[in-house]
């Protein structure tokens, strides 16, 4: 008998160690648009119950940082490397040989590689860099309405069908997402899925049940809207009491040739509005935060889906966002694909936003408020820019004593594929594609969900469109367009309202310096 007690401890034991060393399947979540706070877990007044659940059962970093825009971000998160160096400065090109996927680099491990969503990486598109499963867009916008803009692959693979008048392309890709796990699922071999959200990006549209419980709150305007949440931000203890709330400022001078509005506008007070404006205005954002809502109903689907699986504690899911908060065009918005034509709807009109067949964005004054604190918004530099929230979540991992807790060490999209590969025990290739690729430049960011630092050597830089800037430990260089260098010390005024660039040139000299240096080996346009 006691050798049978001994036997079952050690099968026991055996068993134990194979579970706690089981590969985890990965979930990167990436939401398009998102401002730094419009979560509820930032902070914000959308209702966000399931990533604000991960959040308390994970990690918040307060310090995430993307690069300005939809393609530069995801070429940077999806190789490891600053978009540059991958072909992706601006809005077209595709991925070189010389650089590998977190799906290439998974695969070797035994993964199966999945994505649902926007691609926005030129052709021949995601089955050609690791995917092996897709359904989404390929480009950076489509209706959210609409099937015939969303493509099956590889080719032969039927898509989902869905009655006339029911589709809505959040919904679609988690639909897809569950039926591309379950086929891992049958074959026991761990996952990695991208689902790459186009919400909250325009056009916006989004199911009115949800739209209508959102107008009444945004008729308190955007001033109120910001006020409200840098309190908010105060007391969660993201923003430090010596911060100061971003000040409204004129849209920069490059945004007149780079988005066809009109650079040096200001933002007006809401209350000078008059009341048609107001509601075409609130009714715009209702939109806009209703897509958030039902981005999260659908991340909570997933998320049920693991747990029914007993498979929620051994998934590590990291959720974030692309760039800030839209501006385009000006303060109140467009209607049209056509430029910056804004109409000012009334009466039964105001009923048809978010529906099939508009195309509304909601402008610059509610992506200010949308990026509360920081300043500026997507195309920039400034935090308003490039601040992303990031929730990371994997219940076997994550360390007790960081639980639920804010993370206050930077993070960058770099840092994305090396967390994943570090994760998975998979190693970075030298080698890939019949060709030498190119180091990672980012860093693995486990040891923060473990409670320690991480070990970054090198500061973290950013250029999109010409603006530009340097984050060297907390101190932050940054320019709009080629214009006069900005300095600003990150730990005593994130939100970047007092410049100390003609207080301490020294160091401007030596950040720019350093930002020379990495824009030519990083190949970054000079003009």
């Amino acid at each position: 008998m006691q050798r049978l007690w001994i036997a079952a401890f050690v099968l026991l034991a055996v068993i134990s160690k194979s579970t706690a060393a089981e590969e985890p399947n990965i979930l990167l979540i990436v939401a398009d648009d998102l401002g730094f706070s419009d979560l509820g877990c930032y902070g914000g007044e959308i209702s966000t119950p399931n990533l604000d659940r991960l959040a308390t059962g994970g990690v918040r970093f307060t310090q995430c940082y993307n690069m300005a825009r939809c393609c530069p971000t995801r070429a940077s998160l999806l190789t490891g490397q600053y978009p540059h160096k991958v072909g992706f400065p601006l809005m077209n090109g595709s991925l070189p040989k010389n650089c590998v996927t977190i799906p290439e680099a998974l695969k070797p491990e035994g993964y199966r590689p999945f994505m649902t969503g926007k691609w926005h990486l030129g052709r021949p598109g995601p089955f050609a860099r690791g995917f092996e499963e897709y359904y989404g867009l390929f480009d950076g916008w489509a209706s959210m309405c609409n099937p015939a803009q969303y493509v099956r692959r590889p080719q032969g693979r039927v898509p989902r069908t869905y009655q006339e008048g029911k589709f809505y392309a959040t919904d679609a890709f988690t639909d897809h997402a569950l039926d591309f796990i379950q086929l891992a699922r049958d074959d026991h071999q761990p996952w990695f899925l991208y689902l790459a959200h186009s919400a909250p990006h325009f056009p916006l549209h989004a199911p009115q049940e949800l739209v209508d419980q959102y107008v009444e709150t945004y008729r308190a305007g955007w001033d109120a809207i910001r006020e409200q949440r840098f309190q908010r931000l105060k007391e969660l203890g993201v923003v430090r009491p010596e911060w100061q709330l971003a000040k409204a400022e004129p849209l920069p001078a490059n945004w007149v040739s780079e988005q066809h509005g009109t650079s040096g506008q200001m933002t007006p007070r809401w209350e000078s509005l008059d009341k048609d404006r107001r509601e075409d205005l609130a009714r715009r954002m209702a939109v806009y935060a209703a897509m958030i809502e039902s981005m999260d109903s659908n991340i909570g689907r997933v998320v049920d889906d693991l747990k029914k699986h007993g498979e929620l504690d051994n998934t590590l899911i990291m959720f974030l966002s692309d760039n800030g908060a839209c501006a385009e065009w000006d303060p109140y918005g467009f209607d049209t694909d056509t430029g910056p034509q804004n109409v000012l709807h009334k009466g039964d009109e105001l009923a048809k936003m978010g529906g099939p067949g508009t195309f509304h964005s909601y402008g610059s004054g509610w992506a200010i408020a949308c990026n509360a604190p920081f300043r500026l918004f997507k195309h920039y530099c400034h935090e308003g820019g490039i601040s992303s929230p990031l929730i990371v979540h994997w219940p076997n991992r994550v360390a007790a004593n960081v639980r639920g807790k804010w993370c206050h060490e930077p993070a960058h999209v770099i840092d994305i594929l090396p967390t994943c590969l570090a994760a998975a025990g998979a190693v970075y290739p030298a080698k890939a594609h019949g060709t030498d690729i190119l180091p990672k430049q980012g860093i693995s960011l486990l040891p923060a969900i473990d409670g320690y630092s991480v070990d970054r050597k090198q500061p973290l830089f950013f250029e999109h469109e010409k603006n530009r800037a340097v984050r060297a430990g907390d101190w932050k260089l940054v320019s709009v367009g080629h214009g006069e260098w900005e300095l600003y010390n990150t730990a005593a005024d994130r939100t970047e309202q007092n410049n100390l660039a003609a207080k301490e040139p020294e160091r401007v000299k030596r950040l720019a310096a350093a930002y020379t240096a990495w824009a030519k080996e990083n190949h970054v346009p000079k003009e």
